[in-house]
């Protein structure tokens, strides 16, 4: 045999070899993909095996944590495991949202977030640690909560028409309101009001109750806050509702109008809260706490709306295209009105 035939069959038999590698490759990575889908069903069909930790990313009571313990409770109850709640406030809710983001995706680190850390903070925080858009999977929208505009009942003003007129007529830097914080919702909302208003109006940040103190002292002319946070003093008469920052008259206020229906279309502005994972989790450990988020929501329907809340619902894809939107919104919004935090 020549060199030259030689090396044609030396080359037939390296080429015979990257074959026989090429399809022992290629079934081991069939095989491995199939027992990856085999293991990730089963996994969804098991879980959950051990207590799930719900990471709320505000303290103890207020409106994030009640809806979280509310869901969680109930979740528990199907599942046959602990939801086990964990408060991690700090950062305007950056720092619970970003442990989750860091978590592993299987399932057992959740978290009931909130429009702030999820809509909000991507702008208002210029150095962020993560992308909650893109390091957090949607799972359900559990809620819609509008901000209402109230004001002291002693004051001269019975609607939100009224309301209009006031503040139009007060002299320059004399008009002022209150909120929870620099690039809370509540500032934004107003934020946005004073806008299509038309209106000037010094912004007065406090934290927590402070700021109703203050409106019910009347030291405060108005302020947007959420209808959980204020609906107890609405219905004693310590407040008065002039109107709701949602599209459509909330439930839990009957009567109260909407900016949108007062005379400013389209105006919409508040707070919603909902469930998220780790981006990677499962697909079918998604749509299993979908699931039963769900099933949670219809026993709570009548008890959100007392206190203030709209239940929501709908598909992972409902609720990853709402914040989307959401944050579209909100990134004009507090660019236009200046707001910033590091």
């Amino acid at each position: 045999m020549t060199r030259q035939c030689q090396f044609l069959e030396h080359d037939k038999y390296l080429s015979h070899k990257r074959r026989q590698v090429l399809m022992l490759g290629a079934s081991a990575a069939f095989g491995g993909l199939i027992q990856h889908r085999s293991a990730t069903a089963e996994t969804a069909a098991d879980y959950p095996v051990k207590p799930v930790k719900v990471v709320v990313s505000f303290t103890a009571g207020g409106t994030t944590d009640v809806i979280a313990r509310s869901v969680s409770q109930l979740l528990a109850e199907q599942f046959k495991q602990p939801f086990v709640i964990e408060n991690k406030p700090g950062s305007g809710g950056n720092i619970g949202n970003e442990q989750v983001a860091r978590s592993t995706p299987d399932g057992y680190t959740l978290t009931v977030a909130s429009v702030g850390p999820m809509a909000i903070n991507p702008t208002l925080f210029k150095n962020l640690k993560y992308d909650p858009l893109t390091e957090l999977t949607p799972v359900i929208l559990i809620a819609d909560v509008p901000n209402v505009l109230v004001m002291n009942p002693d004051a001269p003003i019975k609607n939100f028409a009224e309301f209009v007129a006031f503040a139009k007529a007060k002299p320059a830097g004399t008009l002022n309101y209150a909120s929870t914080g620099v690039g809370t919702s509540a500032h934004l909302s107003s934020v946005m009001l004073t806008d299509r208003i038309g209106i000037e109006a010094q912004h007065i940040p406090y934290k927590g109750a402070e700021a109703l103190n203050d409106l019910l002292a009347g030291r405060i002319d108005f302020m947007f806050a959420t209808i959980p946070s204020v609906i107890g003093q609405i219905k004693a008469g310590k407040l008065r509702p002039l109107a709701v920052s949602s599209l459509h008259p909330s439930r839990s206020l009957p009567g109260v109008p909407t900016v949108s229906e007062s005379g400013y279309p389209g105006f919409e502005a508040g707070s919603w809260f909902g469930m998220l994972a780790p981006a990677g989790t499962p697909r079918p450990i998604i749509d299993k706490l979908n699931a039963a988020v769900k099933v949670a929501m219809i026993k709570l329907e009548e008890r959100f709306i007392a206190e203030g809340a709209d239940p929501v619902g709908g598909s992972p894809e409902d609720f990853k295209n709402f914040i989307q939107k959401e944050y579209i919104k909100w990134k004009k919004v507090v660019i236009d009105s200046g707001a910033s935090a590091r």
